[in-house]
């Protein structure tokens, strides 16, 4: 049974201005086999058409002019059940080829609930995904199976073994034709002593010349023996010293205390305070994995969350705007000279990049962007998400082996694997968005009832 047998025809609602990226969005979705229950303008929707229509899945091309619309849809927008799928209206309008075909094929793949992305005719080819973990070892049969076939073989042989004159068998234990009764055993005991008492014992054998003769067996004499130190009668003046009149060196530890020299410090430039980041790359895909990531993410998190995903336009007030609809955590833009804090979410622009201080991190004007290696490796963490630049894989695992954190992206929703499933290849944590931010929340997280991490 096929997968479209198993799952019903979705139906499908398509969000667009009119335009290039609604054309190729259109397209996309008749090759993908399902039903497109509404296409309309967002801006001019109003929410109780699209809770008529009543999708299974919304697929929205985001750009600047519906940023408003989407807040007016929200009720609708946020129904049970239904799935948003985003894509940048840009790209879907530049997409072409196959990079649109491919993209179409994980469109389909995350509709239908399945993970079918190949080409047609290629359903049956084997993975060559790498996979971590060791291979499973093939089974070891029981020594017993093993040795059984070989202790029966030499049992058969060994009757065709030639013999030879160093060895011979035991003979046999001797057998009485009739049982000997007490009395006879009685008689022969009496003559065997009688023997014994008439005849003169042997003479014993005189010792060698060059044998030494025995010598008394040491005895020691306890009785003068003491637990008392002889030199504690003795006079001070007769022992005397090497260093004698050098004086035995003394310490006054009478000032000494045990204050917290830390307490002394200005707060946030204590060991430890603000040390370290959260940084999630993205790239083609990304808005809809980190949306689960920042949604699914605590609210007492105890380092920054740095956001860097690549946006045709440079438009990361807008993706501000849509991460903070869904992130418990406040979502603002990163500023040159401004510190990175502790439980809040930065979206790093492409020339903005970090540096360390006592105090924590702060950004800075970078115009190579975010560089993996100016991180804290020993309180950071690096999750790559769908689209991540392949460029980042290298630094990431450097900083891995200076023991930071580091996960990649799986599943369905991944429509741009390759930096993420490099990193999942090389033995790091490999999970969905949302099972990601759960083992961040895990390890970073603060108790909020007093404040420290668990």
């Amino acid at each position: 049974m096929s997968v479209s047998d198993a799952n019903p025809v979705p139906a499908v609602a398509l969000l667009a201005r009119p335009g290039a990226a609604r054309e190729r969005l259109r397209e996309a979705l008749a090759h993908a086999d399902v039903l497109i229950v509404l296409e309309d303008d967002p801006t001019t929707l109003e929410p109780q058409a699209l809770g008529d229509a009543h999708p299974q899945f919304v697929v929205i091309a985001l750009e600047a002019a519906i940023e408003d619309a989407l807040e007016r849809l929200e009720p609708a927008l946020s129904a049970p059940g239904l799935t948003l799928v985003f894509d940048e209206a840009d790209l879907a309008a530049r997409r072409d080829g196959w990079e649109a075909q491919r993209w179409g094929r994980h469109l389909a793949a995350k509709l239908h609930g399945h993970q079918q992305v190949l080409p047609p005719g290629a359903e049956d080819e084997p993975s060559l995904q790498l996979e971590p973990g060791r291979p499973s070892p093939p089974p070891v049969p029981p020594k017993d199976e093993v040795l059984h076939a070989h202790m029966e073989q030499a049992q058969d042989w060994a009757g065709d073994v030639p013999a030879d004159g160093l060895y011979a068998p035991p003979a046999p234990s001797p057998t009485f034709a009739e049982p000997v009764s007490l009395e006879q055993h009685l008689a022969a005991l009496q003559a065997l002593t009688a023997e014994r008492t008439n005849d003169e014992p042997p003479a014993a054998p005189a010792p060698p010349a060059d044998v030494p003769a025995p010598q008394p067996p040491v005895s020691f004499d306890h009785t003068a023996w003491s637990l008392v130190d002889e030199a504690a009668d003795a006079p001070a003046a007769a022992a005397p010293t090497r260093n004698e009149g050098i004086a035995a060196p003394s310490f006054d530890t009478g000032h000494l205390s045990l204050v917290d020299l830390d307490a002394n410090l200005p707060a946030g430039a204590r060991a430890g305070a603000g040390a370290g980041a959260l940084l999630v790359l993205a790239g083609i895909g990304g808005p809809d994995a980190l949306r689960r990531l920042l949604g699914a993410l605590p609210t007492g998190l105890d380092v920054p969350v740095l956001v860097h995903m690549r946006l045709d336009g440079g438009r990361y007030g807008n993706l501000v705007k849509q991460m903070a609809r869904v992130s418990p955590l406040p979502v603002q833009l990163a500023e040159t000279g401004q510190r990175a804090v502790p439980g809040e979410v930065h979206v790093l622009a492409d020339d903005i990049g970090v540096r360390a201080a006592a105090d924590g991190l702060y950004f800075q004007s970078e115009p190579q962007g975010i560089s993996i290696a100016a991180l804290p490796p020993e309180n950071s963490a690096l999750v790559l998400l769908s689209g991540a630049d392949l460029a980042h894989v290298g630094p990431a695992l450097d900083l891995a082996a200076a023991g930071a954190w580091v996960a990649g992206q799986v599943g369905e929703g991944c429509y741009d694997p390759a930096a993420a499933t490099a990193v999942v290849a090389a033995g790091m944590v490999a999970g969905e968005p949302q099972e990601l931010a759960q083992a961040i929340a895990a390890r970073w997280s603060v108790d909020e009832d007093n404040g420290e991490t668990p």
